[in-house]
């Protein structure tokens, strides 16, 4: 009985301990490359000496000024921004039924951009001292959510998921041809500052701008993983998800918002940054061997930290001290992937 007992409960245990494994060398790979971002830069600081630092949060000598008001800012940035973007792609995937999904593929990255455009091309904020250092994030913020309030209304009037992505794509068009037309009429000097903004970047960060990530983002991912089960019967089509009692046109506007939120979120602190949330996703798929969500919004999460960290830290050093664009570097990273899944799909139709 006792052997019969033990091999009927090592196909359970191995999935767990294969999951238990990835997660370790994941956690391990994310807290290397944090290390490395603080360490690694024109002043080259050891582990030691950041290890020293944080035990002095008010240092305020140059490397310590380095440390607490640069690097650690940006690495916690680059991490969290990873893991928002990586879950709100993955999401959207789940959502859509469809692996050539993004967060950005219902215009949040669009409406985010074309705002921004109207407060750095134009003198609408003529006026607004008050607003003016924050008044880029704020743009971002309303452009972002304001199409998402869009997509969230026509989902709850729509079943259909393609008429949905179409909708969607449509708001990014619109926005794409009103930046244009903004950028055509602005003077030379404030589109180079719009340009940049638009090639993303997580420097620059402010220990109010992580708290806020940090609290904001970290109640929504709480949400999401409560909502794992319902997710996975989603994935196995939406009257088998009301089968098994979960309100569909509910709980698809509820997927719709969380994600966006993610995304919306940092697009307005970072601008856009392109194919984590595309990608990302299947790495976590591939590397735990699941579909269950109760693993892959955890393990999404690592991943996508790592990645966007690394992207960030090769984007800083390769020809440093040239910043190469961080939306350049990801491109680089997920383009040849998105063209491998689609050669995939292409063979298996």
């Amino acid at each position: 009985m006792n052997v019969v007992a033990g091999a009927t409960s090592c196909p359970v245990a191995a999935p767990r301990i294969r999951a238990a494994l990835v997660f370790g060398v994941l956690a391990i790979l994310v807290a290397v490359v944090l290390v490395a971002n603080v360490g690694i830069g024109s002043v080259a600081i050891s582990p030691a000496e950041i290890l020293e630092m944080l035990r002095r949060p008010g240092d305020d000598s140059i490397v310590g000024a380095i440390v607490w008001k640069i690097r650690i800012p940006r690495a916690i940035a680059a991490v969290v921004g990873g893991a928002y973007l990586a879950v709100s792609g993955l999401l959207l995937q789940v959502y859509f039924r469809n692996p050539i999904v993004g967060p950005f593929i219902l215009g949040i990255s669009s409406g985010a951009t074309v705002m921004v455009s109207l407060v750095m091309l134009t003198s609408l904020t003529v006026g607004l001292t008050v607003l003016s250092p924050f008044m880029t994030t704020l743009a971002a913020f309303a452009g972002a959510y304001g199409v998402m309030m869009i997509v969230v209304a026509v989902a709850a009037r729509v079943k259909n998921s393609v008429t949905l992505l179409i909708v969607g794509l449509m708001m990014g068009y619109l926005c794409g041809a009103v930046t244009a037309v903004l950028t055509a009429l602005a003077e030379k000097e404030k589109i180079k500052g719009f340009v940049l903004w638009q090639l993303g970047s997580f420097s620059g960060f402010k220990w109010s701008e992580i708290q806020v990530l940090l609290v904001g983002g970290g109640l929504v991912l709480v949400l999401i993983y409560t909502l794992s089960k319902p997710l996975n019967a989603f994935l196995l089509g939406e009257e088998y998800a009301a089968s098994m009692g979960v309100p569909i046109r509910r709980f698809r506007v509820l997927i719709l918002l969380c994600a966006c939120a993610l995304a919306g979120m940092i697009t307005a602190a970072a601008g856009p940054v392109a194919f984590v949330g595309l990608a990302v996703p299947h790495m976590a798929r591939l590397s735990f061997a699941t579909s269950d969500n109760r693993v892959l919004i955890p393990g999404a999460c690592l991943i996508g930290a790592l990645v966007t960290s690394l992207c960030d830290l090769v984007a800083r050093m390769l020809l440093s001290p040239v910043e190469l664009p961080l939306s350049a570097i990801t491109a680089f990273f997920g383009a040849p992937i998105v063209i491998g899944l689609l050669l995939k799909r292409r063979v298996e139709m």
